[in-house]
Parts: C-alpha cells; structure tokens; sequence
C-alpha cells in the first residue's frame, strides 16, 4: 500500500493524491491548481499517471482547488467512477461548469495574441461528462470503491456536502485504515455542522491551511462584520466583499440577516452579485438536511438567504448598473481571491475611493490579487490596468471555512482519543510556514509527521 502526493503538497491548491494497492489505483480528489498563472496552468494540463490506470476518484468536496480537474480528467479518457457526497454533487455540476466558461473565455482571449491557438483546459462538454460519471453517497454509508478498498463519508464541516474520508484498505493479509481530512471546518460556523472526529485510523492525511495561527473567534467574526459595515456606510461607502460563491457567500448572507434582524448594521442594500453564488445558494437551499439544526436562525426562518435588504443580481447589465449607484452598500461577488469574476470589475471602480473598504473574509494564495490587497499594496493590477489601492483594507480571518492551528490539533487530537494505533501524519494543503510550525507542534505532541514534496511517495 503507498500514497503519492501529486498536489496541496508544500502549496494550499490543486489537492490530489494517489492510493495504490493490489495493483488498483484510487485518487483522492483532483483539484486545480491557482496563483501565478504561468505556474498553475502547467500544473493543471499535467497528470503525472497514466488516466487509463486509475480506476477509481473519491471526491472530498466541490471547491475548484479540489474538485477543479475533474473535467480534464474526463477529457484525457477517465470513464469511471466518482464518488461524491449528495450535495457535493449538484455543487459541483454549476461549479465545474462555471469553470469550463472560464477556460473556454481565457482560451479565446489567449488565442487573440497567439500565434498558436491553446486549446482550453477543458469544455463545458467535459464538465457534463462528470456529472454522468457520479455517484452520489451519504454520510456514514461504507461503500466500496476498488477490491481492497471501502470508504465511508463523514462530515468536515467545512462546506455543504464536504467530507473527509475514511478508508479501509486491505492486502496481502493485512488491513490498514487511512482517513483523509480533505478540509476540516471549524466548530460553531453558521449553517453546517461542526466537524466529525471518525475513529480507528492508522494513517491520516491531514491538511494544514492554518498551520501557524490562530482565527479570531466566529462570534468575534460577525461582531467584526458588523462594526466595518456601519463605519463604511457612515462615510457613505460601499463594502466589497469578494467572497468564494460556494460556502463563504452563503454565510455572509446569512449573518448579514443575523445581524439586519437584531438592527446591528444600518439598513442598506446589499447585493449578491455573481451568477455562481446564485446557483449555489439554490442549491444550499435544497439540502436543509445538513444544516446544523441547532442554530436558532435555521429553527426560525424558512428563507435563510432572502430579506428585505439583499438583491441577488444575476444579468451583466444590473451588474453593470451597480458602479453607478450613489450611497453606501455591500456588494459580495466572486472570486474569492479577486482573480477572475465580477467582483475585479468591482475593485477596478471602487478600490481607488478611501471612503470604500474592500473586506478580505478568506485565504488569498501567493500571487493573487487579493494577496496583494491584504498585503496593502499601493498599487494592484486590476483587469491589465494599474488601480491605486486608496480603499480601506479589513481582513477578517473568523470566516475562514478552515480549521486554524488549535482546531486542526483538536480534531487530530480527537482522532487519535479514538485511534490507538495512530501515529503517522502527512501534512497536505500548506505553504511551507504553516506545515512547518504546525509540524513542530504536532511533533512535540508525540506523532511522527511528514510534510511530502509533489510527486513524493510513502508506504504503509
């Protein structure tokens, strides 16, 4: 039995790994890569094994970074199955799609100043041939995936439908448990429910975002949101928020209402603006049956994502429309790293007006723009043009869908009160200083913990 780590593997995107025992090879999740352009699209038209030799893909979750080479896959010839939680599922058929658009657009912009045409990643024909390779499996359900191989699905807390992976591996005689984190969420985040702790692995694949520090704490997030929405709206700015359109737009919208409901942030629009987020908070709205029922809003409202103050704006007009709006108001669109999306279109009009703040709520990789924004820089590229950054800059890291460093070692820690035979711990899905400090802690804690380089191989 080994593993081989082909992505989130000394980075945060394009997690994928390998499995191979009794000569059948599974992958778990095959995510794209993001950040410095020339970098990442190498990366992502490069699968360093033979597709005719997988038999099989577990998925973890829908975002990009896991999810996001799936179509490309299917366009290499991968004709077998993908398995997927419910929710992961219906995300992922708008998810991928979207994408496919995008790849289809940046070809067709590319290929105006090439004199040899690039084809696109993939097309949104590749992206439907995923949806027909799915199959969908709840919660808690053991299924078997390869001979030697059966998974079960428990919840990560960390999106609608996400996962981590518990999985029963078996040769030779000798059977060996290996649980795959994916993502861990945090507890008490609004809408999902808190992370499951399974019991009795042998081998964790563990990930590392938030290696290094610590959030702030989620109710300490919301009370933060509130207090820049009223101080921006006193100058009569606008909030921007670029927001991942899966998971971290929902929750905005949600404690948006939270806080509309108990007249903590004055009374001004606030717009959705990103068809994706659309979509997927239909979708959201479908599977009420992994809310976290606990939450008194959820027991309260039948709509959680419509209130008076939000308009969801889906045609490129009424986008459009929004930069000659006068007053304060909150506009969310995606990208969640400003990179592509309306939400660039936003910051090329908005980011140069000191009474506006742009609100970072999630992970900006290396080289994004939205890594430059936290950084503050004096200047960003915005859609090929120079904007002076003169909007204020609040990131609020209490929204993060990630566990931080006190969270990942409490979800490892439960692990293991479980896990007897658990010792060794593979760091994925960190920049170096985050698997590095967080290695050390885990080190001192009495696991024995690697950090793989891409491409690298265990045995277990």
């Amino acid at each position: 039995m080994n593993l081989t780590f082909l992505g989130a593997a000394r980075e945060v995107t394009g997690s994928c790994h390998l499995l191979e025992l009794n000569g059948n090879t599974v992958m778990l999740d095959c995510g794209m890569f993001q950040g410095k352009r020339s970098d990442a699209s190498e990366k992502n038209r490069t699968i360093p094994h033979p597709v005719a030799q997988i038999d099989a893909v577990v998925l973890s979750h829908a975002h990009i970074d896991h999810a996001g080479r799936l179509p490309f896959l299917a366009k290499l010839g991968y004709n077998k199955t993908i398995f997927c939680t419910p929710a992961t599922r219906d995300l992922t058929a708008i998810m991928l799609a979207d994408s496919a658009h995008i790849q289809e657009k940046d070809a067709q912009y590319l290929n105006r100043r090439n004199q040899t045409p690039i084809p696109p990643l993939y097309t949104l024909r590749d992206a439907a041939r995923v949806q027909e390779l799915m199959v969908a499996i709840p919660y808690h359900m053991q299924f078997d995936v390869v001979p030697g191989v059966r998974a079960t699905y428990f919840d990560a807390g960390h999106i609608l439908g996400s996962a981590c992976i518990m999985l029963e591996c078996s040769e030779k005689g000798t059977t060996k448990r290996l649980l795959f984190s994916a993502d861990i969420g945090r507890w008490g985040l609004p809408i999902i429910r808190d992370p499951e702790m399974p019991e009795a692995a042998d081998v964790v694949i563990m990930e590392s975002t938030y290696g290094n520090r610590d959030h702030e704490s989620v109710d300490g997030a919301r009370a933060h949101l509130a207090r820049v929405i009223r101080e921006t709206a006193a100058k009569g700015g606008r909030i921007m928020i670029p927001a991942f359109a899966v998971g971290r737009t929902q929750e905005i919208v949600y404690d948006l209402h939270v806080l509309a409901r108990s007249g903590e942030i004055p009374a001004i629009p606030i717009f959705v603006d990103s068809p994706l987020a659309i979509d997927a908070t239909t979708i959201f709205a479908q599977h009420p049956d992994v809310f976290d029922q606990s939450e008194d809003l959820i027991q309260r409202v039948e709509h959680l994502f419509h209130h008076g103050q939000v308009r969801y704006t889906r045609k490129p007009e009424e986008s459009k429309a929004l930069n000659q709006m006068h007053g304060p108001m909150i506009i969310i669109a995606a990208s969640g790293m400003a990179e592509t999306g309306r939400i660039v279109h936003h910051l090329k009009n908005g980011a140069g007006n000191p009474n506006n703040t742009i609100l970072i709520v999630g992970f900006q990789a290396e080289h994004t723009t939205g890594r430059r924004i936290v950084e503050k820089r004096p200047v960003i590229k915005v859609l090929g043009e120079e904007v002076e950054l003169r909007a204020r800059v609040e990131v609020i890291n209490g929204y993060s869908a990630h566990a931080d460093r006190t969270e990942l070692k409490r979800w490892l820690d439960g692990v293991k009160s479980k896990s007897p035979n658990l010792r060794d711990v593979h760091l994925v899905h960190g920049e170096p200083d985050a698997q590095n400090v967080l290695a050390e802690r885990l080190t001192s804690g009495g696991y024995r913990v690697n950090c793989p380089a891409r491409e690298s191989r265990v045995f277990f």
